[in-house]
């Protein structure tokens, strides 16, 4: 059980990691405020350096049994945040307005339950991965020689979700996030004089084909196996000049599917589409994949343990508004794991995550954590 201390002290530093945020791939301060968290708790281990500023504090019993991962993320968003609170963003352009340091701050907690109270057998893993915003951070900490050693049976994670009542959690078995991938296709060729535009190669024709012609390739509908959307979300040709003809072009399309393999798909289409077009236009033609996400799948026996748990505790749950299109770097973790991700609500007129003036609700620690501390007692004694 945690104490008004604990969660006075919660508190503190949750609002403390709020003030200073990192982004994707930056997280070395945030990685060391963990670490110093954590050593007063007396893992059994701290690994650090994990798929970049990844680090997973291990809590061994020493018997055998399984190993239960439970997650949470590092890094920040590049929004400026607009909030009067006295715990904002002390960086400009940087902050924690998606409930990361919220999640960080449940595993803190849960670790001082497991710390008085030792698991019986197997052992829990606290996993705060670093690079979410962004996709690539599971990927690089299941990638890293370091987790083989601390590789899961179970993984689970709760992500915090406005929409839902206080307490109330979203799961259910099968798709919870879509997979999604950022495409950009960069064409090029020769600026003119605006003049005469028949000296150079102009992309404009092409982009303007391209773009319903990318829309076309996924137009959303039921969430379901078959379920594709493409949506532009920036486009760019030539210079902000009435004297230049264009030369050069990027469009940005986010694709998404409920499948990774659907995803493979539309993105081949995509790209043959794009290379098609500059071809018949005399364009040079480039791709590059950011924020690359696998979709997030409940296995039906990880989820089956998290119901369990939540009705023993008598907390609220159900499938309200899920499976959802937004995606969420969890998924990786499921591939060699029982996984399943949780969706806890803040209350139904909370503000939005990605929102300048969101902050997470400090009194959803002692929620999230009690949720986590039961499925590790339920699994490991």
């Amino acid at each position: 059980m945690l104490t008004n201390s604990d969660l006075a002290e919660l508190i503190a530093l949750r609002r403390e990691l709020h003030r200073h945020p990192e982004l994707s791939g930056e997280e070395e301060g945030t990685a060391r405020m963990i670490v110093e968290a954590l050593a007063p708790l007396s893992p059994s281990r701290i690994v650090t350096g994990l798929g970049g500023h990844g680090v997973a504090a291990v809590f061994d019993s020493g018997s055998e049994g399984p190993t239960v991962l439970f997650r949470a993320e590092l890094d920040a968003l590049p929004i400026q945040e607009k909030s009067d609170v006295p715990w904002a963003s002390t960086v400009p352009g940087k902050g924690h307005l998606c409930g990361h340091d919220g999640h960080m701050t449940m595993l803190l907690a849960l670790g001082r339950m497991l710390s008085r109270k030792p698991v019986a057998t197997g052992r829990a893993v606290l996993m705060f991965q670093p690079a979410e915003e962004d996709g690539s951070g599971a990927r690089a900490v299941v990638a890293d020689p370091a987790y083989g050693a601390i590789r899961p049976d179970w993984a689970f994670a709760i992500h915090i979700e406005p929409g839902r009542p206080f307490g109330y959690v979203s799961l259910r078995e099968g798709l919870v996030n879509c997979a999604s991938q950022g495409l950009e296709i960069r064409l090029t060729g020769k600026t003119a004089h605006a003049a005469n535009p028949e000296d150079g190669v102009s992309p404009a024709r092409t982009v303007a084909s391209l773009i319903p012609a990318l829309d076309a390739l996924g137009e959303g509908g039921a969430l379901d196996d078959d379920f594709r959307l493409v949506t532009i979300t920036h486009v760019q040709i030539g210079e902000p000049s009435f004297g230049i003809a264009p030369g050069d072009a990027v469009i940005r399309a986010t694709l998404r599917t409920a499948r990774d393999d659907a995803m493979a798909g539309v993105a081949a289409e995509a790209r043959m589409l794009a290379t098609a077009a500059a071809q018949q236009a005399g364009l040079a033609v480039s791709f590059e994949v950011c924020d690359d996400f696998a979709a997030s799948i409940n296995d039906p026996d990880a989820t089956r343990i998290a119901i369990a748990a939540l009705e023993a505790m008598g907390v609220p749950h159900g499938d309200l508004d899920l499976p959802m299109r937004a995606s969420e770097d969890f998924g990786v973790f499921g591939r060699d794991a029982g996984a399943a991700m949780m969706l806890l609500g803040p209350g139904m007129d909370y503000a939005a995550l990605h929102n300048p003036d969101y902050d997470f609700p400090d009194d959803l620690i002692p929620v999230g954590s009690a949720i986590f501390d039961r499925i590790a007692r339920d699994l490991l004694g």
